[in-house]
């Protein structure tokens, strides 16, 4: 019960938000066009938005692999560019079944496959607070301490929590938990994390900053941008990204992202070119998972008929 009210909670606040700044910047924001260069940069930012997500795709392999799964690189990232629409659907964990799911069709353990899916959002938290903390250096005279030693601890916190000292115990612990529950064969497969997840962490940086690239491109398409400007909006661009990925009751980071950008970046640039790039931007993340989902269904069917 407390858990559904807290998810209205953030739905009503983040809607609450959005609706008022849209009111109270809707004549600068009605007056904005975007020509015909303008609409092809967007396009240019949906293609690299979408190769992110591929490049996600990749790095999840990466971290079966590091779980000693041998796996075929280019059907699991068929799976993770088809099942990434599902993270809109309520609850925000539809995504990761389906991926579990999937694993488990081509005979990956249980444990390993929820294990990857568990580790890579840790990754991926990883990489936005790395981001967050280098960026914010350019943000000296706007950063206090208290924030400045809270961005440290967290990101000390979550590269410990990936650190195979901690994660090998836990995947013990769902080889335990699934050979009791389940009575599963596969149980006495090796699924220890022999080293430091250096690789995919280091990719996610890399999703994250492909990720920040759409979005700096669909700010510049309404407000010309200078170079000091671009470590601003990467900073930005990874806190909002990174409370939409955490915080409950946020499909999607829907709602989270926008509210996050705006009530950041607003300091900085007009607001109604904030709110006006986070709901474009929007609509390119949506068109580049929606033409992921339907690029890898084709090019399942293509790969299939070809075997």
């Amino acid at each position: 019960m407390l858990k559904n009210f807290s998810r209205w909670l953030v739905l009503g606040g983040t809607l609450f938000f959005l609706a008022t700044a849209f009111k109270n910047n809707w004549q600068e924001i009605s007056v904005m066009e975007i020509d015909t260069l303008g609409w092809g940069i967007i396009a240019i930012a949906t293609g690299i938005t979408l190769l992110a997500h591929t490049w996600a795709g990749w790095i999840w392999t990466w971290i079966l692999k590091d779980l000693n799964q041998s796996v075929d690189s280019f059907d699991f990232i068929y799976v993770y560019l088809k099942t990434n629409i599902a993270k809109y659907l309520p609850g925000n964990v539809w995504h990761y079944y389906g991926r579990i799911l999937a694993a488990k069709t081509a005979n990956v353990p249980t444990s390993a496959a929820t294990m990857s899916v568990l580790l890579e959002p840790l990754l991926m938290v990883a990489a936005a607070l790395i981001i967050v903390f280098l960026g914010s250096f350019s943000l000296a005279n706007h950063t206090s301490l208290v924030l400045r030693t809270a961005q440290i601890l967290s990101l000390v916190l979550v590269l410990c929590a990936i650190h195979p000292r901690f994660l090998n115990p836990l995947i013990n612990l769902l080889r335990r938990w699934k050979a009791k529950k389940y009575e599963d064969t596969t149980t006495n497969v090796s699924l220890r994390m022999k080293s430091y997840p250096l690789r995919p962490l280091l990719g996610e940086l890399g999703f994250l900053g492909l990720r920040a690239i759409g979005f700096i491109l669909t700010v510049h398409v309404l407000e010309p941008l200078r170079w000091s400007q671009i470590p601003l909006l990467l900073v930005g661009f990874s806190l909002a990204w990174l409370l939409g990925l955490v915080v409950p009751g946020a499909p999607g980071g829907l709602g989270v992202f926008e509210t996050t950008a705006i009530a950041f970046l607003q300091n900085y640039f007009p607001a109604a070119v904030v709110i006006s790039a986070t709901a474009v931007y929007r609509l390119v993340s949506i068109l580049a998972e929606t033409s992921g989902a339907a690029l890898a269904f084709l090019g399942e069917r293509f790969s299939r008929s070809w075997r």
